[in-house]
C-alpha cells in the first residue's frame, strides 16, 4: 500500500506557517470535492473538479500572509519584484563531453547561441575521484561528460573564455573541492581573484547518499569537507554560491513532487546547521546558497512546488534560524526540465515534454533554467538537439508574453490550493526528520531512501497497469523503430586523457606534490576548521599539479569508503 507524507503534528514554534486542513464538522459535504477514483496529482493529492473562493477564505486564507507582492516576504510569487520583465531568467544549457577541447567548443557555440550562463557536466571518472589512467576509469572517459582530472585539463576547458565574464555551474559532488580548486587556481592565471568569481558549485552531498549514489567517503567526513569549503567560500568568494542543494537527483531517483520538495529543503537545514557549527551566522553564508529542482510533467503541481518552497525556506530562514538579512530569506534556484520524462520511444515528443515543463518552470518563478534535448535518452545531445532546446527557452521568453508580469498565477484558486498543499505536506516530512534527530541522521538510518524507493515502484506499477499514461509508450504507441542522429564519443578521447595525466606526472615538480600531499593529509586527520581546513590544502595540491585521482586517494585512505547499506 502507498505511504504518503507523515501525518501533520503541531506546528514547531518556529513555524507559523501551516493552516488547518480539516473541515467543521458541521460543513456540508460539497459536491464537488475530491472522492475515490477522482484525478490525483504526481504526488498524490486529489483534485476536485473546480477550484473557487471557499477552499482559501474557509482555511483562513489571507493575501498579506500567504502572498504578498512579488519581492517581498514570504516570496510566493518571487524573489524579485519585477521578475522577468526587467531581465530573463538564465538560459544555462548543461554540456560536456570528450576532452576539454571538445567541451570548450561547445561552450562558445551555446555562448554564441544566446546562453546566458555555462553549466559543465563531468564524466564518470570525474565524478567518482578517478584519474583517466585508474582501471576503474575503463570504457568511461568522456562518455557523459567532460573529463577533468587535473589544473591542466581545467586551463583547457576554458581556454579563451573569460571568467571573469562568465557565470560557472559545476554539477560535481564527491570530488567537488578539487574542481572548485582548480577553477580558482585557472582563474588566477587570468588574472581573476576568487573575490570576482561568480557561479555555482553543486556540492551537495546529502542528496548523493539519499538519491544519486556516487560518493567517496562516509556522510559525516564528506559533510566535514563541505563545512571547510562553507568556510573558505564565505570568507575568499562573496559572489559563489558553494552549495546548489539539489533535489533533481531526488526527483530522478523517484520521489514525488512533495518528497522532492521536503527532502531538498531538509538538506538545505542540515547545510545551514552546518555552517552554524563552524561558527558562521546565518547572514554570513545563507544569501549563497542555491538551490536546484526538477521540473516535471504535472504542469500545475510543478508550478505550485516552486512557490510553496519560496514560501517555506522565508519561513524557516526567519523564524527557525532568526536571519536578519532579507537576502537570508530568498530562495533563489536553477531547474532542469526532468530527464527521467524522457522516452526512446518516439523521441521527438520530448520535445513536446521539454517545453511544458520549461513554461512551469518559469510560471513558478525559476531564476536559470536548463532544457533537456529530445535525444538524451539515447546519448549525449548533438549540437542539433542543443540548439533546439535553448530556443525552446528564448521562444517562452521573447513570443509567450509570459515573462511580462510577475506570478500570473497568483491568486488563482486552485494555483494557491495546490500551493498550500504542498506546503503542508512538505512540511510533514520536514517535522518527521527533525524528529528523528535531523537529516545526517535521517539519512544513516534510511529514511528519505526508502520513501523514495516506495514511490518509484508505486508509479513504475500504475504505469505498467496504464493507470499512468506516457504517450508512445503505454498508450499510443507505434511499433516502427525511431531513428534519430547520435553523438558517439571517440575511442581517442581516452587514450589522449590518459597520455595527459601520465605526461604531468612525469614532468612535475615531485618535491612540491610531497608537500602539498603530506600537507593535505595532515589537514585531513585534523579538524579545526581554521588550521586544518581541507580546501586550503587542496588549492595548494592543485597549484602543485596534484592530481584529482591522487586528492581523493588521500580522501579515500584518510577518511574511508562508503558502501550503500542498500536500506529496504
Amino acid at each position: 500500500m502507498r505511504r504518503g507524507p507523515p501525518s501533520a503534528a503541531a506546528e514547531r514554534p518556529w513555524y507559523t506557517g501551516g493552516m488547518a486542513t480539516a473541515k467543521k464538522p458541521d460543513a456540508p459535504a460539497r459536491a464537488d470535492e475530491p472522492r475515490t477514483g477522482d484525478p490525483r496529482t504526481m504526488s498524490g493529492i486529489p483534485l476536485k473538479s473546480c477550484y473557487g473562493p471557499d477552499d482559501l477564505t474557509a482555511r483562513g486564507w489571507t493575501y498579506d500572509e500567504r502572498l504578498g507582492a512579488p519581492g517581498q516576504y514570504p516570496y510566493t510569487r518571487g524573489p524579485h519584484a519585477t521578475m522577468y520583465r526587467g531581465k530573463p531568467w538564465t538560459m544555462r544549457m548543461f554540456a560536456g563531453f570528450g576532452t576539454p577541447e571538445d567541451t570548450n567548443r561547445r561552450f562558445k557555440f551555446l555562448l554564441e547561441s544566446g546562453q546566458t550562463g555555462l553549466s559543465t557536466a563531468f564524466d564518470m571518472p570525474t565524478l567518482m575521484g578517478y584519474d583517466p589512467d585508474s582501471e576503474r576509469s575503463l570504457g568511461e572517459v568522456g562518455r557523459e561528460g567532460v573529463n577533468v582530472a587535473s589544473i591542466d585539463d581545467m586551463r583547457r576547458l576554458f581556454t579563451g573564455i573569460p571568467l571573469s565574464a562568465v557565470t560557472t555551474s559545476m554539477t560535481i559532488n564527491a570530488p567537488a573541492i578539487y574542481l572548485l580548486a582548480c577553477y580558482i587556481a585557472v582563474a588566477e592565471e587570468q588574472g581573476v581573484s576568487p573575490a570576482q568569481l561568480r557561479g555555482t558549485l553543486q556540492n551537495d552531498m546529502f542528496k548523493e547518499y539519499i538519491a544519486q549514489k556516487e560518493w567517496i567517503s562516509p556522510i559525516r567526513p564528506a559533510i566535514r569537507i563541505i563545512r571547510d569549503m562553507l568556510v573558505y567560500c564565505t570568507k575568499e568568494m562573496p559572489l559563489w554560491n558553494t552549495v546548489s542543494i539539489s533535489g533533481y537527483h531526488i526527483r530522478e531517483a523517484g520521489a514525488t513532487a512533495v518528497q522532492e520538495l521536503a527532502f531538498t529543503l531538509a538538506d538545505g537545514i542540515g547545510y545551514l546547521q552546518l555552517g552554524q557549527e563552524a561558527g558562521l551566522s546565518i547572514d554570513s553564508f545563507a544569501p549563497r546558497l542555491s538551490f536546484f529542482f526538477d521540473v516535471h510533467n504535472d504542469f500545475f503541481e510543478e508550478i505550485a512546488k516552486f512557490r510553496a518552497a519560496r514560501r517555506i525556506w522565508a519561513k524557516v530562514m526567519r523564524e527557525r534560524f532568526g536571519a536578519k538579512n532579507p537576502r537570508s530569506w530568498l530562495l533563489r534556484t536553477h531547474a532542469q526540465t526532468a530527464g527521467v520524462s524522457l522516452m526512446a520511444q518516439q523521441p521527438l515528443n520530448n520535445v513536446v515534454r521539454t517545453t511544458i515543463q520549461a513554461l512551469a518552470a518559469v510560471l513558478g518563478g525559476t531564476q536559470s533554467l536548463h532544457t533537456n534535448s529530445y535525444d538524451e535518452t539515447y546519448a549525449l545531445p548533438t549540437e542539433d538537439a542543443v540548439m533546439l532546446a535553448l530556443r525552446t527557452q528564448q521562444i517562452i521568453a521573447e513570443e509567450s508574453g509570459v515573462s511580462a508580469v510577475a506570478d500570473p498565477l497568483g491568486g488563482s484558486y486552485f494555483v494557491e490550493k495546490l500551493t498550500d498543499e504542498m506546503e503542508e505536506r512538505a512540511m510533514a516530512y520536514i517535522r518527521k526528520i527533525d524528529d528523528l534527530g535531523g537529516i545526517v541522521r535521517a539519512v544513516e538510518d534510511g529514511y528519505p531512501q526508502r520513501e523514495i524507493a516506495n514511490s518509484a515502484y508505486q508509479f513504475q506499477r500504475a504505469v505498467d497497469a496504464g493507470d499512468r499514461v506516457i504517450v508512445g509508450v503505454n498508450r499510443y504507441a507505434t511499433s516502427d523503430a525511431d531513428k534519430i542522429p547520435t553523438l558517439k564519443i571517440d575511442s581517442h578521447v581516452e587514450k589522449t586523457q590518459i597520455a595527459r595525466v601520465q605526461d604531468l606526472r612525469a614532468r612535475r615538480d615531485a618535491q612540491a606534490v610531497e608537500r602539498a600531499t603530506t600537507e593535505l593529509r595532515r589537514a585531513c586527520r585534523g579538524n579545526d576548521v581554521h588550521k586544518d581546513n581541507v580546501m586550503v590544502a587542496v588549492l595548494d595540491a592543485v597549484r602543485a599539479s596534484v592530481t584529482l585521482g591522487e586528492v581523493c586517494d588521500i580522501f579515500r585512505e584518510e577518511f574511508g569508503v562508503h558502501r550503500d547499506p542498500a536500506f529496504l
